[in-house]
């Protein structure tokens, strides 16, 4: 299996041991690992260059391997801290930097075969939100398996997390190895495919962002008969 771990902040923390955790529970995997900003030290500048040719992108020489490693892997594990309730800043800057593979725009055949697991602690709250916000982009990817697990840690840095609460963390994190295991092949649910109809409508229409776009789709097939899961 091939793994590719995306990781919202530079230093190796709670959330980072979370997502360490999980993948060492697949030794024999091959795995990409990626630090935000580290490997992708930008936000977007809204140019819309990716809109119309996406190596006109002002960031593409940096956001190019992660987002192959990303088209590569069989599982995505995405980690990032809980900053004010929501994901990093760094990795929120991903999200807006790989905009156009959601549904709306140019979404790739290979996320509809796709697991995902989105990991977040936080000391106190907001590990919902900060999971939330990727489980959202993955669902506009096209991802049709995500689990996720985001826990108040009530530490500053995982050497201070109590051993009771480790505990607790690790067998989480055990039945979401097994759960990742156990599902062989994933099935694209309705409401994507739902999703992804509207947007088919849209892009027949003429009615998508540019209209590289619809060529986009019509070479895929997906404006006639053809579909990213069959």
């Amino acid at each position: 299996m091939k793994i590719t771990m995306i990781h919202g902040q530079n230093h190796k923390g709670s959330t980072y041991h979370l997502g360490k955790l999980l993948a060492e529970r697949f030794p024999e995997s091959e795995i990409s690992e990626f630090f935000l900003p580290r490997d992708l030290a930008h936000f977007c500048l809204g140019c819309c260059a990716c809109l119309e040719d996406e190596t006109k992108c002002p960031c593409y020489g940096e956001k190019r391997p992660i987002m192959e490693a990303v088209e590569a892997a069989d599982l995505l594990i995405f980690t990032t801290p809980t900053y004010c309730m929501h994901a990093s800043a760094p990795m929120k800057a991903f999200m807006d930097l790989s905009f156009t593979y959601w549904l709306s725009h140019k979404p790739r055949a290979c996320m509809f075969q796709k697991k995902a697991v989105v990991l977040s602690t936080a000391a106190g709250a907001g590990a919902k939100g900060a999971v939330k916000d990727l489980k959202t982009m993955l669902f506009y990817w096209g991802v049709p398996w995500v689990r996720s697990f985001g826990v108040a840690v009530q530490a500053n840095g995982w050497d201070r997390v109590s051993e009771k609460k480790k505990a607790k963390i690790q067998k989480r994190v055990a039945a979401l190895a097994k759960a990742v295991g156990k599902k062989k092949r994933v099935r694209v649910g309705l409401k994507t495919k739902f999703m992804f109809g509207l947007m088919r409508i849209m892009q027949k229409k003429g009615w998508g962002a540019s209209p590289r776009e619809r060529e986009y789709w019509a070479q895929q097939g997906w404006l006639a008969a053809a579909r990213p899961w069959k």
